[in-house]
């Protein structure tokens, strides 16, 4: 009889870059998309994944008040965070 695999265990307050190697795929498909010129600096996109990740309404990688990929909203220049938590 086969053994039962183990239930992989999501965290809450994670990341794409944390959960599968599929979904860091798309997610990596999806930020190459964005155009350089819209991109946001690298340390506003660090910056941004900061107050994110302290944030009550992440949740396996989206944005509970607005139902986004944190990590391509905070990518883009013109993003917005719903709560205006974002100094940028």
């Amino acid at each position: 009889m086969p053994q039962p695999q183990a239930k992989q265990r999501i965290c809450k307050k994670c990341f794409l870059k944390d959960l599968s190697a599929e979904d860091q795929k798309n997610m990596q498909r999806y930020l190459d998309a964005v155009k350089k010129q819209d991109r946001t600096k690298d340390s506003v996109y660090e910056a941004r994944l900061a107050v994110c990740s302290a944030c009550e309404k992440l949740q396996d990688a989206t944005c509970q008040a607005c139902g986004c990929y944190v990590q391509l909203r905070a990518a883009v220049r013109h993003g917005k965070c719903p709560y205006q938590k974002w100094k940028e």
